[in-house]
């Protein structure tokens, strides 16, 4: 098989070089870049699912005007970025967050730098972002959490207060009338790739509807904080969340297809840049960055994790999201837990007003002003 060229640069904004480079922890990685000149600070930028370094597009410009050298990769199981495997039944632990770290941090050394003046995680990225920062302070030495709080290390559960037994969160949502089932569990099981590649529209209408239904588009999103994590409370956010037990997602959100007038009118996401996304990942499937959700649902390297127990994030931190963002409540207590014992030098919690998830996408101008602010006054 050939190698894969790179984006054509008639799709990305000026100033930013699609380039590879190989030998980054047994992967041949995909960058998008920004800021030519020696003597930059790095800033690397870690994207969400399902996205890929290209979620990136309308702030790496700004960002580099501003003198940084910025570095989005796609990151492990996503887009031109070689040397993973999507095989359901293959190995998971190179998809576990250590090793998405080691990722970071191979980069960052093939980039000829010893450390990194912040690192950006959105969606996902952002506990890869969140790691980095707690494992390797002294290279990554600022973090910026984006739509996807950190809540920190998990405990050991030796010498914790023993949990009172209670029920079992995926039998009381089936038990919910109608039966429902939570999306990252639906992430986790085999035919998840398949279905969101093979539902009505195909890739391109799957992507079309899923960035609408979780932006500030769709006028459903008006998140609140949720009492607890009781099937009851869970069962308030929308169905891209906790879905309906008998449907896929791409049949939980196709209902919610834009009409072709908002489509017309999205500038955040127009129909030449989503066909960049579809491309991708109608080359890739969606098991890669699946792959990451089963990791989380799957437990199997917890016991990795809780050698950082009690570890805090010790650099200056800032967390950002749209103000439109089911993600920043979808886990009661969360928001809380991150800013009180995950972080020790939080300098804000901002959420952006006429954004849903794709925070840097639908509003690139305050993230960028956000962001700045931060780096300037670390």
């Amino acid at each position: 098989m050939s190698e894969l060229a790179p984006l054509d640069p008639s799709v990305l904004p000026p100033g930013i070089r699609s380039r590879f480079v190989d030998g980054v922890n047994g992967l041949r990685m995909h960058v998008l870049e920004a800021g030519e000149g020696e003597g930059r600070p790095l800033l690397l930028l870690l994207h969400g699912f399902p996205e890929l370094a290209y979620s990136w597009r309308k702030v790496m410009p700004a960002l580099a005007e501003a003198g940084f050298r910025v570095v989005a990769p796609d990151q492990r199981g996503y887009g031109r970025t070689t040397g993973w495997s999507a095989d359901y039944d293959g190995d998971l632990a190179p998809f576990r967050p250590l090793n998405l770290v080691r990722d970071a941090l191979g980069l960052v050394r093939a980039l000829g730098h010893e450390a990194v003046a912040g690192v950006v995680g959105h969606d996902f990225g952002s506990p890869v972002a969140a790691w980095c920062a707690l494992v390797r302070p002294d290279v990554f030495r600022s973090v910026a959490l984006m739509s996807a709080p950190f809540t920190g290390p998990p405990d050991l559960p030796e010498g914790a207060p023993a949990r009172p037994a209670g029920e079992d969160i995926h039998a009381a949502l089936a038990r919910l009338d109608p039966p429902r089932k939570h999306y990252q569990w639906h992430y986790s099981t085999r035919g998840a790739d398949a279905e969101m590649r093979g539902g009505p529209g195909g890739v391109h209408g799957f992507l079309r509807a899923y960035y609408h239904h979780k932006s500030a588009d769709w006028p459903g999103n008006k998140p609140f904080p949720l009492a607890g994590w009781t099937a009851g409370e869970l069962a308030k956010m929308p169905t891209y969340y906790i879905m309906r037990l008998d449907q896929g997602m791409a049949e939980t959100v196709a209902p919610h297809m834009p009409s072709e007038a908002e489509i017309a009118a999205c500038r955040w996401l127009p129909e030449r840049e989503l066909a960049v996304y579809a491309g991708e990942y109608e080359r890739t499937g969606f098991q890669g960055g699946l792959q990451w959700y089963r990791v989380r649902t799957e437990g199997r390297f917890e016991a990795e994790a809780q050698v950082f127990a009690g570890r805090r994030i010790e650099v200056p931190s800032v967390f950002i999201a749209g103000a439109s963002d089911w993600g920043v409540c979808q886990v009661p207590g969360a928001v809380e837990r991150m800013q009180d014992r995950a972080c020790s030098r939080m300098a804000g919690v901002h959420l952006v007003e006429g954004a849903g998830h794709w925070v840097q996408q639908e509003q690139p101008g305050e993230v960028v002003r956000l962001l700045l602010g931060f780096l300037r006054e670390t």
